[in-house]
């Protein structure tokens, strides 16, 4: 899925100096503020977000979210309960910095409502304490339509979500590739056998891209296993380089046979996209699996273009939404969150013409009439039945490792 920022957790957290710009008396005020919110019904959100306007923040690259947001979303919420929602396109990065400096300077109220967010992004808010909550226990739809032990729910990349953030939608790592020239790459090994094959016909993007570096983790998922690594002390770099080695000598022995000779790597996965539209590379990489079936409706990508996933699995992840900690309409976030939640919000973005995003919602907490609903979504020419992912899905890392993976792939394969 491409909608997350390139910047590590790390490198982050290293901008943000907390300073005591808040008195001891502001941050009781905060906090009381806060409780007495959290402390109201539901419908009590829903008459004082009446009239108010909600603004949400988050990747703005696709135009098929976008209008998802600005039309589907937008016209559903002013119509049920007046609110005018509006959306800012911006990268996380940049919107975690905007959040830290308002909270800083103490601001009571910032500009920014709902935030979409995950991974190493919301642990390095969370560390930062950016975010308002916990707040997804008052939202019903998230008892109606989520299960809310599941593991895909209360961590985000290993890092516990206490009730910050609540799901948006799924994402799954595939692999994209030109039926007329290639099979389908169900493993590390075939990969390398088509690239042999077809030298400098496929590449990768360069981590920290979101997308790539879920590639190079999927590659250790593969050559090393999940397994052997989720455990591993990020703050022992050469541990992690040590456990990850089968990975690294893989990618090693790919990189000749890439896309110029593995001497330069796409900057970003929509690059990659543009040289598999062009006919540069007959692979491509996606987080989203309904992605290469939109391309293909489009006009983009050739008719011929096909998705797959590794035989032991790809990396899915959960992507959430938050509220900022000095969130003008808190209220009004939670109205527009909850409704995100509702089956016809999450069927409608399911599908593929639409969206394509995989729903959070649990199929068994669904009625016989639904679950048809969801069945009977037509998925396009290259996405592969929604059962078929789900059997082949594997858990994100914690969130402390990948900028580390992201510094050893750095360190080790460009330009050696």
């Amino acid at each position: 899925m491409k909608l997350l920022s390139k910047i590590s957790a790390l490198l982050l957290a290293s901008t943000f100096v907390l300073s005591g710009c808040a008195s001891t008396g502001d941050k009781a005020s905060d906090k009381s503020n806060d409780e007495a919110i959290l402390a109201k019904k539901y419908e009590d959100y829903q008459a004082s977000a009446k009239d108010t306007t909600v603004t949400i923040y988050g990747w703005g690259g696709s135009d098929l979210t976008n209008n998802w947001i600005d039309h589907y979303l937008a016209d559903k919420v002013k119509k049920e309960y007046g609110i005018t929602l509006k959306r800012t396109g911006m990268n996380i990065d940049e919107i975690l910095n905007n959040l830290q400096n308002s909270v800083q300077a103490g601001e009571e109220k910032g500009n920014i409502d709902i935030i979409w967010i995950n991974g190493e992004n919301f642990y390095t808010a969370m560390n930062n304490n950016l975010l308002f909550g916990p707040f997804v226990d008052k939202l019903p739809n998230m008892e109606k339509y989520v299960d809310v032990d599941s593991d895909e729910v209360k961590y985000d990349f290993g890092f516990e979500t206490k009730g910050y953030e609540s799901p948006f939608g799924k994402a799954q790592v595939v692999m994209v590739y030109n039926s007329d020239v290639l099979g389908p790459i169900k493993s590390a090994d075939d990969l390398m056998k088509a690239a042999k094959a077809n030298p400098g016909k496929i590449t990768y993007p360069a981590p920290p891209d979101f997308t790539g570096s879920a590639f190079v983790r999927n590659i250790i998922y593969e050559k090393v296993g999940y397994d052997k690594v989720k455990g591993l002390d990020p703050k022992n770099v050469e541990a992690v380089r040590t456990a990850i080695k089968p990975a690294l000598d893989y990618l090693k022995e790919l990189k000749p046979y890439l896309w110029k000779e593995g001497k330069t790597y796409p900057a970003e996965s929509t690059q990659l996209d543009n040289m598999f539209a062009d006919g540069t590379v007959i692979f491509d990489v996606s987080y989203n699996p309904n992605f290469a079936s939109n391309m293909v409706e489009n006009g983009t990508f050739p008719k011929s273009t096909k998705t797959s996933v590794f035989d032991k699995g790809t990396i899915g992840n959960t992507h959430f939404l938050a509220i900022a900690k000095n969130a003008p309409n808190k209220e009004g976030a939670m109205v527009v969150i909850n409704e995100i939640l509702n089956f016809d919000s999450q069927l409608e973005k399911y599908k593929p013409e639409v969206w394509g995003d995989l729903p959070v919602i649990d199929n068994s907490k669904l009625s016989e009439d639904q679950k048809k609903e969801i069945a009977g979504v037509k998925i396009g020419s290259a996405t592969l039945p929604q059962a078929e992912l789900l059997k082949k899905r594997q858990p994100e890392l914690p969130s402390a490792l990948v900028p580390v993976i992201e510094k050893i792939w750095a360190e080790e394969i460009p330009n050696k």
